[in-house]
Parts: structure tokens; C-alpha cells; sequence
């Protein structure tokens, strides 16, 4: 039975034990995003275009998020899926350590990890999808999203500081070790919840043609398809600059992993402070008005970063702004459309609609990180991290005439029928 509205999520013990999980994880999450590209560029010298395709590589499952979330809606318990997942990414990251300190590390290990975790970390989400309304009321949502956006943007900020330390200290592959552990505690945390499951589809229907309507549901849905337009195209051009982004902060401003992991962790605190505002912006000024703030300045605050020049302390400083700018808007980006999504969405397609909207919101990503790593390999690396920001912004189109656009708050809101 889901917590009652009137009370606090401060004071639901479910939700605080799923939110201990989820914060740990999102801490170690970004020592791995910090520390896998630096292994790739400091340790295996690899080119701009190799570590395109390692970013890729990490994105690469997400084209398939739409059948596994067809196979995740016939499980009527989510949690042990998520759980498996959980382990799953424990195990996969243990074996980069131990190869290291075997001596056969290497590129395509870097690879395989990449694409293996990212499957995992898909099962997760599409799981997570239909598990997030049984654990909260829906008066809730918004509550709860901004709660789980601020930790995840706590996470920014520290992370990637401590990360730049121990792979300074300690080695990236010993950083990684860290990382594997904070999936061990969200599995026990997953473990020690009751969540009454929801209902599975009972359709006998093939899996192509169950997973073939989950797409249609997005596409033909007023306000999921034009946010996914809108998603989708932040993506790509993000996922140009995110490819980069650590080559360029070590190659072209010359900063070491301490100074790059601490203008990162300065530069979320931006994160945290859009993730306990968006609720209230969304509010005062309109949910949709506020995604399309989101969507306008998120992609664009790259350049910051792309102009960067000068002293190092300057250099650090334009990085740590351009992290600031963009973790802020992402957030506003983020929770009122994960509110919204949640609030028109039908209970018996939750994890096929997840599915169908990452494998290709998430499954354009890879594409664009190929396309940052060929585009800097070939125009150069700055004048990519700008074709990412210029392009970014036609994101925004998509919400031009769209209910979203106009949609104040989630008051009458429903999903259509299936």
C-alpha cells in the first residue's frame, strides 16, 4: 500500500531506504564517469574518436531499452530485477581492477564493461519506471523526483571531486573498486523494502508485437511524443560535448584529475540548487514554461567551457561555471517533465513506455558521441564542444505548439486509454 499523501516523504521509511540506495549509487556512478574516460586517455592513450566510442559504448544498450522494458512488464515484482541489475554492475566493475592489476588492461575490456553495465543499468531503469508509483502517491511525484534529482545533484558535486582524488592517489582502477561497492549497498537497501508489486501484462501477445505498441503509445501520445522530441535532440548534440568533455579539460586546458574532478563537484552544486528549485519555478511560473527554460539553456552552457582561455585558475573556473549553468537547467529539464510523464502515463504500459522512450532517447546518445569523437578528431576538439552548444538548442522547437508548453501543473492530468 503507497504512503498516504499528507505524509512528509521525510517520514516514510520506504521511500528514505530507496533514497539511501539510490544517493550512494548516483555518488559512485560519478567516479566511474570521471575515472573510465581518464583510464582510456591517461593510461591506454587514446585518440578523440576511441573515446567517442567508449562513451558510446556505455549508451549503446539503451537502443534496446524498448524490448527489455516489453520483457520487465511481464514481471509483476520489479525489485529483483532491479536488484540483479544492481549486482550485475558490481560483479562487471570488479573485473577492471582486477585487470589492471593483472596487466591486461585494455580498450576493448573498456568496452565490453561499458556496453555489459549499460544493459544492466537499462533493466534497472525500466524497472525503476513502474516501481517509482508504488512507492510513492502521485500527489507526490513532484516531491519525490525533486528529492531524488537533489541527491543525484549532491552526487555531482562530490563525486566527481573524490573521484579526481583517489584516481590521483589511489589510480582510476582502484577509483572504480569504490564504485563497485555503493552497488552492493543499493542492492541490500532494494532488498530490504516492501513494495506491494504492481500488476503485470497478461497480454499472450508476442514480445515484438507488445513491444511495437509501447512505441505507437509514445509516439501517438500529445505530450510524451513531443517531449521526446525535445529529449532526444538535447541528447544528441550533449552527448558531443560529454564525449569530450575530459580530453578536453586534460588536453587542451591542461588540467590534472584533481582540478578537473573539482571543478565538476563545484559546478553540480548548480544541480542541487535546480533540483530543489524546479518544483517551486514549476509553480510559481508553469511546469512547461520551466522545461522549456531547461531545454533552451542546459545544451547551450557548454560553450562556457568551449571559450575557456587564460591562466589555469581561469581555465578551471569557465569549466566549473559551465557545469554550474547547465547541472541547474538540466534540473529544471528534468523534474517537471519526469512529473509529467509519470502523470499521463497509463499503469500497464509504465515500463514499455520507459523502454520505448530510452531506447530512443538514450539510444541516440551513442551516435552522438561517435559524432563528437569524428568531429574532433576532425574540426577539432573545442570547435565541436560549440557545434554541440549551437545545436542543442533546436530542442526547443519541439515544444512549439505542444501541450506542454501549456501545461501549468498536474492537476487533471490523465493518461489516454491504451
Amino acid at each position: 500500500m503507497k504512503a498516504l499523501a499528507a505524509t512528509s516523504l521525510w517520514r516514510d521509511l520506504r521511500f528514505r531506504r530507496f533514497w539511501s540506495a539510490q544517493g550512494v549509487s548516483e555518488f559512485g556512478d560519478r567516479i566511474t564517469e570521471l575515472a573510465l574516460p581518464l583510464i582510456a586517455v591517461t593510461m591506454l592513450d587514446a585518440s578523440p574518436s576511441q573515446v567517442g566510442f567508449l562513451t558510446a559504448a556505455v549508451w549503446l544498450p539503451n537502443i534496446a531499452s524498448l524490448f527489455i522494458g516489453t520483457w520487465v512488464d511481464h514481471r509483476r515484482d520489479k525489485r529483483p530485477l532491479m536488484i540483479a541489475a544492481d549486482l550485475t554492475r558490481t560483479v562487471l566493475l570488479l573485473t577492471l581492477p582486477v585487470a589492471y592489476w593483472s596487466g591486461f588492461l585494455a580498450l576493448g575490456h573498456l568496452y565490453a564493461i561499458a556496453i555489459l553495465a549499460g544493459t544492466a543499468h537499462v533493466v534497472f531503469n525500466t524497472a525503476y519506471a513502474s516501481f517509482f508509483v508504488r512507492l510513492v502517491d502521485r500527489e507526490q511525484y513532484l516531491e519525490a523526483n525533486s528529492k531524488l534529482s537533489a541527491t543525484r545533484s549532491i552526487s555531482f558535486m562530490g563525486g566527481p571531486a573524490v573521484a579526481g582524488l583517489l584516481v590521483q592517489w589511489l589510480t582510476a582502477p582502484v577509483a572504480i573498486f569504490v564504485d563497485a561497492l555503493t552497488f552492493v549497498f543499493s542492492a541490500v537497501q532494494l532488498g530490504r523494502l516492501k513494495i506491494e508489486p504492481g500488476p503485470a501484462e497478461e497480454s499472450g501477445e508476442p514480445m515484438l508485437r507488445r513491444a511495437a505498441a509501447g512505441m505507437r503509445y509514445v509516439l501517438r501520445h500529445p505530450y510524451i511524443s513531443r517531449s521526446l522530441g525535445c529529449a532526444t535532440t538535447v541528447n544528441f548534440f550533449n552527448l558531443m560535448s560529454t564525449a569530450l568533455l575530459v580530453l578536453f579539460a586534460s588536453r587542451i586546458l591542461g588540467l590534472s584529475a584533481g582540478v578537473i574532478g573539482l571543478a565538476f563537484g563545484i559546478g553540480a552544486s548548480g544541480g542541487l540548487l535546480g533540483a530543489v528549485s524546479a518544483s517551486p519555478l514549476s509553480r510559481r511560473f508553469g511546469a512547461g514554461p520551466v522545461i522549456a527554460f531547461g531545454a533552451v539553456v542546459f545544451p547551450s552552457s557548454i560553450a562556457i567551457a568551449a571559450l575557456a582561455g587564460g591562466p589555469t585558475w581561469l581555465k578551471a573556473v569557465a569549466l566549473a561555471v559551465a557545469e554550474f549553468v547547465g547541472a541547474f537547467a538540466v534540473m529544471c529539464f528534468d523534474v517537471p517533465l519526469n512529473a509529467l510523464q509519470a502523470a499521463v502515463c497509463h499503469d500497464t504500459m509504465r515500463s514499455r513506455v520507459s523502454g520505448a522512450f530510452s531506447s530512443i532517447n538514450y539510444g541516440i546518445r551513442p551516435l552522438g558521441a561517435v559524432a563528437g569523437g569524428f568531429l574532433g578528431t576532425w574540426i577539432g576538439v573545442r570547435e565541436t564542444l560549440l557545434v554541440s552548444a549551437a545545436g542543442g538548442l533546436l530542442s526547443v522547437l519541439w515544444l512549439v505548439g505542444s501541450p506542454i508548453i501549456r501545461t501549468r501543473d498536474l492537476t487533471g492530468l490523465e493518461p489516454p486509454e491504451v
